[in-house]
């Protein structure tokens, strides 16, 4: 009898022996659907927007989030301040170009479509290279090592001319060898396929990096290595790991930053390249993975679109910055899952009433901020040319007095609105964000 019993024990591993029911682990629905739905954005996108330079905005926008979310491996999951990450992507950018000009002088056979992986290897192995120097160290001293490696290289990219390009950089055509089902990669819509592939296929794996043991250690060596090394984890080897991981990644987009552009030059791999990542990483989001991405869509806005309607793009860019530092240290990604929180625990429908002065006030202050920074900027730059120049459609003379008044008086009525709106706001919300968490409280006893 006890044989048999122990017999039927083995047989049954699935039975939980307290409720006597067969548990299993579901499909993640929601996932599938996420993903899906990322998938056909992606497809449907050129077909929306198909107008002007759309596509090349499209192609840019994608390969800057694989980018800004490889960056985000190093920031984000492993706190990891970098000045220098644009060494990986642009180094990866020098090796995908030289290898598309061996393979069009038939010295090396690659398609273009793995031209990507080019990089992507070329990123890793200087990731090897640099990330075991630079990884001894953590914290402002990885940071200041990181900034030297990138003018150290900016340096070498002028002073070896061969491999560099020297200041013209190098250039190459990315339509080589024969068609392969009617891709040359000549067409833009080609490329930005060729990008899109490269996107989701990069993004699941950088998703996937988030859930594996490495990237669970990286999470815990950003919160807290001290405890990290006292459970026996090398925290030096698991930053060199993700940084490795993190360089593959910015390759791949520094390969298709070639393919799309068709040169390559000492800016790929400059500071300034790495501090744009790093603000467009940070205003989207740090502690979130959809962060960068949203991050990389509002930096194409501010730094490639905006720049075609006014030269004081880069003034707009760094007022922005700001004000998420001060105001919204989780990014854009923060503010909307804040907002999504309060929906899902039916609290939305007592905060928008209070929040929509205050989005009104916004839009004013903006408006005459946008005016008062334009005017100046005509007036003090491009007087020469005559004191008018038209704004929202309206021709303006910069050096009236009325013009000015009219924008002084929106910065206030915008300043009054925002004053008087704001207590109510607080307490709206401040309210329902101290219900929400008592609600948690009590389900979680």
């Amino acid at each position: 009898m006890q044989t048999t019993q122990s017999t039927q024990s083995m047989q049954t591993p699935a039975i939980n022996t307290r409720s006597r029911r067969l548990t299993y682990k579901p499909m993640n629905l929601g996932r599938w659907i996420v993903w899906s739905l990322y998938a056909l954005a992606l497809i449907v996108a050129p077909l929306v927007f198909s107008k002007g330079a759309s596509l090349s905005i499209l192609s840019l926008m994608g390969t800057l989030i694989i980018f800004s979310l490889s960056y985000n491996m190093l920031l984000g999951q492993g706190g990891m301040l970098s000045f220098g990450h644009a060494v990986y992507s642009g180094l990866g950018a020098y090796l995908a170009i030289h290898a598309m000009n061996l393979a069009a002088g038939g010295k090396l056979w690659i398609p273009v479509s793995l031209i990507p992986l080019v990089g992507g290897f070329a990123g890793m192995l200087f990731g090897i290279l640099f990330g075991y120097v630079t990884t001894k160290k953590s914290g402002t001293t990885f940071a200041m090592i990181t900034l030297g490696i990138v003018e150290l290289v900016f340096a070498c990219s002028l002073m070896f001319p061969e491999f560099f390009g020297g200041e013209g950089g190098i250039s190459t055509n990315r339509v080589i060898g024969e068609a392969f089902m009617g891709i040359t990669y000549g067409p833009q819509i080609q490329v930005y396929y060729l990008i899109a592939f490269w996107l989701f296929v990069s993004t699941v794996g950088m998703y996937a990096f988030t859930q594996t043991p490495l990237g669970r250690i990286i999470n815990a060596v950003r919160d807290n290595p001290e405890r990290v090394e006292f459970i026996g984890y090398d925290t030096q080897w698991a930053r060199y790991l993700t940084l490795i991981l993190s360089a593959f990644f910015a390759g791949i987009s520094g390969g298709l930053s070639a393919i799309n552009f068709e040169i390559v030059t000492a800016e790929n791999v400059s500071a300034i390249r790495s501090g744009a990542v790093l603000l467009f990483t940070f205003i989207g989001g740090v502690g979130f993975f959809f962060g960068p991405m949203i991050g990389a869509i509002i930096g194409v806005f501010l730094t490639v679109m905006l720049s075609d309607y006014t030269k004081a793009w880069q003034l707009y860019l760094g007022i922005f910055f700001i004000l998420i530092v001060m105001y919204a240290p989780g990014g854009i990604a923060s503010i909307m899952m804040l907002n999504l929180r309060l929906v899902k625990f039916g609290k939305f429908g007592r905060v928008w009433p209070k929040m929509l002065p205050l989005l009104i006030a916004a839009l004013i202050g903006c408006f005459g901020a946008i005016l008062a920074i334009e005017m100046l900027y005509h007036l003090t730059l491009e007087s020469v040319n005559g004191t008018e120049r038209m704004l929202f459609g309206v021709k303006v003379d910069t050096a009236a007095a009325l013009p000015w008044i009219v924008t002084l008086g929106l910065i206030a009525v915008a300043a009054l609105l925002f004053w008087r709106s704001l207590p109510a706001f607080q307490k709206a919300w401040g309210e329902a964000n101290t219900e929400i968490e008592e609600t948690i409280r009590k389900a979680q006893a």
